[in-house]
């Protein structure tokens, strides 16, 4: 019996250095699954992510390796709650098909999503919808999801908090009713610098991040949130909020995630 696991992702937590992982990436040579990290080196090193299973072979000892699923993102042609994906897919320099459908085919294609709502992301054609979901999942792809549980829960009460800021924001936004917009604009006014200020605050505790002094899929979800929310509070939130513009400027300047929004189709809600 021949049983071997191979994980080249345990090189984080085996603190291997610059040269031997570029070393140990070229030894294998394999366009299996590769991703960016730049968390741990502060630049772009491609890191061979190898997982093999446990197998039993009863003669050639060979060993099965599990390749990266193939990914599509099904969303409108816009950024809002499909950017933090993008985000995140870029980041970790995951290839993935980028869908944008017409508005016009929505209908039709509402009809093939689990619950008529999108974004959607197939893995090897397996249909899951929940954005935030969805963006965790990625995140523990390319270890943007804490270093332990408790550093998780901080990071899912983050993202939780951002989404209940965007929800407050479009509650007024889409109200088609001028009076009750007038009243939840109103309400808007004063519950957005409730929550920007806590989470500026949350921001400069943290060492510039909102979790743990480093970089974690909080903090592309709220960057990658803000050109929507900008554009639905017609102004740009974060400009009285030091914290938070440092953040934005940090993420953007990320080398993959600036080389995406310079790449990315021109749509709705961006800058």
């Amino acid at each position: 019996m021949f049983a071997s696991k191979l994980t080249l992702s345990i090189l984080r937590s085996a603190k291997c250095n610059l040269t031997s992982i570029r070393q140990m990436s070229a030894a294998i040579n394999t366009d299996c699954v590769k991703s960016l990290l730049y968390k741990e080196y502060g630049e772009p090193v491609e890191i061979l992510q190898v997982m093999t299973q446990t197998m039993e072979q009863p003669a050639g000892d060979q060993v099965s390796v599990k390749c990266m699923p193939s990914y599509k993102l099904i969303y409108f042609p816009v950024t809002a709650l499909g950017e933090p994906i993008r985000f995140l897919f870029s980041y970790a320099g995951i290839k993935f098909v980028d869908e944008r459908f017409n508005e016009e085919d929505w209908p039709k294609l509402k009809l093939t999503m689990p619950f008529g709502k999108v974004p959607v992301l197939e893995v090897d054609g397996k249909k899951i919808d929940q954005s935030v979901a969805i963006c965790r999942y990625l995140a523990k792809q390319c270890g943007l999801a804490g270093k332990n549980n408790w550093e998780s829960l901080e990071i899912d009460a983050t993202v939780d908090t951002i989404h209940d800021l965007r929800a407050n924001i479009a509650g007024f936004h889409y109200e088609s009713n001028k009076q009750a917009k007038e009243e939840k604009l109103k309400a808007a006014k004063e519950t957005v610098p409730y929550y920007l200020e806590r989470l500026d605050a949350q921001v400069k505790k943290n060492g510039g991040y909102f979790v743990g002094g480093t970089l974690t899929w909080a903090d592309l979800t709220f960057v990658g949130l803000l050109d929507y929310l900008n554009h639905m509070m017609n102004e740009e939130i974060v400009e009285k909020y030091e914290n938070l513009k440092q953040l934005q400027k940090k993420v953007e300047e990320l080398p993959t995630i600036k080389s995406w929004i310079k790449k990315r189709p021109s749509t709705m809600y961006q800058n």
